[in-house]
């Protein structure tokens, strides 16, 4: 029987008045105090990256988690030219575990954009078979549950999505995590043999929510909850002001085992 790990935040303990000492303050968008100068350089920069990838591969895919950083780069893909637009398609892994608000994005993103981003799920008798063995929640029993969880998920749904693809693109950042921290903006995905690209990996935090903001661009609505990184609901919590923010990610872990299979290379690295 699988025992979840306590999370000593009372994040959603809405009878705890917001002022009260026993509510901890908890991460919030940073506020950007660069240039605009300097924003646009970098937004123009992105620009030309996803321009080239688009014309430089042809079935090349976005793999999106509807967050933040995910939501800069669908954004200046389905706001850029027609080329870019159908050069690069948009993805995202319906794990069967995401935040209601998560799933959300998918209508905000086509009443906004009118598109629709394409979902990939789980196979059904995968996660049937992984839950009546192990548990509902036998991910918190360990790492290696935790992993097969994420692999029956995740990388076994992201494997059918790039079956196809020439090349695949992300929304990680060097900043986010030790495991991230020597992200190039273009690597060889060496599981599937195609060029992998982090078109943000240059990009602060900061960065990216003042693109967020000057596009107004749709976003998670768990980002004004507290939580900077998204992933599925039983594997992420609000985070604390001052926090690394993927802290919240399977948060009962060493930061240096907070990869899920989908970037294990960044590991290796």
């Amino acid at each position: 029987m699988s025992v979840i790990p306590i999370v000593e935040l009372p994040a959603t303990a809405s009878e705890i008045p917001a002022a009260s000492p026993l509510r901890p303050a908890l991460w919030t968008a940073p506020e950007y105090t660069g240039s605009t100068a300097a924003l646009e350089a970098k937004e123009a920069t992105l620009a030309e990256r996803l321009e080239a990838i688009a014309s430089r591969f042809y079935r090349a895919r976005f793999a999106s988690s509807l967050a933040a950083e995910d939501m800069v780069i669908t954004d200046a893909i389905l706001r850029g030219s027609a080329a870019l637009r159908a050069g690069i398609r948009v993805f995202t892994l319906a794990t069967g575990r995401l935040h209601a608000e998560t799933l959300a994005m998918l209508d905000e993103v086509k009443a906004h954009y009118g598109y629709e981003i394409e979902r990939f799920t789980p196979d059904a008798e995968a996660v049937e078979n992984y839950v009546r063995k192990h548990g509902l929640n036998a991910f918190y029993d360990s790492v290696e549950l935790r992993k097969e969880c994420c692999g029956i998920r995740k990388v076994e749904p992201l494997n059918r999505a790039l079956s196809h693809a020439d090349a695949w693109l992300t929304g990680q950042r060097r900043e986010q995590a030790v495991t991230r921290a020597d992200l190039p903006f273009e690597e060889i995905d060496e599981a599937r043999g195609i060029p992998k690209f982090n078109p943000l990996a240059d990009w602060t935090e900061a960065e990216v929510w003042a693109y967020l903001k000057r596009h107004a661009v749709p976003i998670n609505a768990l980002h004004a909850k507290g939580y900077p990184s998204i992933g599925c609901e039983p594997c992420t919590r609000a985070v604390r002001a001052g926090e690394d923010v993927r802290a919240g990610r399977w948060w009962w872990e060493s930061r240096d085992s907070k990869e899920c299979g989908l970037h294990e290379q960044n590991i290796k690295h």
